[in-house]
């Protein structure tokens, strides 16, 4: 059985994908399973996969309903007992990452863990314009407007039954509702790890414009209702917003 399944959504990513594969293939961890779920890419993505494809890696090019569909097909498509995501622009701070992810796992009281993220500049090297920090989970903290970094976020394969996949009726911001839903929601046990695991490029969906960040937290603040989770909107806004803030300057 594989220890661990990393699940890469990709569209049109010929710029990136093989930064991304790559990070994958030379980490240290034994039995990662990679799945790369593409969404019929009209550039060279395909074609630069095919070059890099091993026994591990199984990808998957179909049409599907946006990228949550796709990570919603990665996860029915998982073997690894633990399941995390890495972006088609992103890639592994180092070659150590998935080991110490499955080191975590080892205590069989864990069913999360996540670490920080660096937002790096497309194209040149890695050089860091935003520090995601992120600390231990107490109950309330999604209501502050906090939340995990999406790509250090991996979960035990057999919770996946409580857990649920994406919902698909949300437009953004889907993958706060997931980490939101498996910690506030099912309080599953998680562990932080104090280390950068993930460099994120900027121009992620759901940072591309103004628009697209007020949507996504429209959709947050409507999960933290349908949840039922005690949060103020004036709070809620303040503290995302002093995020924002202390991930540039960090």
């Amino acid at each position: 059985m594989y220890k661990v399944t990393v699940i890469t959504v990709v569209y049109n990513a010929e710029s990136s994908i093989e930064k991304s594969i790559l990070s994958v293939k030379r980490q240290s961890q034994r039995g990662v399973q990679h799945l790369l779920i593409d969404g019929m890419s009209t550039d060279k993505t395909l074609d630069i996969i095919k070059q890099h494809s091993h026994q591990d890696m199984i990808v998957i090019s179909e049409k599907d309903n946006g990228i949550y569909d796709a990570m919603n097909k990665g996860l029915a498509l998982a073997k690894g007992e633990v399941v995390g995501f890495l972006n088609a622009d992103d890639f592994y701070a180092n070659d150590h990452v998935l080991k110490e992810v499955v080191a975590n796992f080892g205590n069989p009281d864990v069913d999360v863990c996540y670490a920080n993220l660096d937002y790096v500049v497309a194209g040149h090297g890695e050089k860091v314009v935003r520090r995601w920090r992120s600390n231990p989970f107490t109950v309330g903290l999604f209501a502050r407007g906090w939340s995990p970094a999406h790509p250090t976020f991996f979960v035990r394969r057999s919770i996946l039954s409580r857990l649920g996949f994406y919902d698909l009726s949300i437009s953004i911001g889907n993958d706060v509702e997931w980490m939101m839903r498996a910690l506030e929601v099912l309080k599953l046990k998680s562990v932080f790890i104090p280390r950068v695991w993930v460099k994120m490029s900027t121009g992620g969906q759901s940072n591309q414009s103004v628009k697209n960040i007020i949507l996504q937290n429209i959709e947050i603040w409507r999960a933290l209702k349908k949840f039922n989770l005690q949060a103020t909107l004036i709070s809620f806004l303040f503290f995302k917003l002093l995020s924002r803030i202390r991930q540039r300057f960090v």
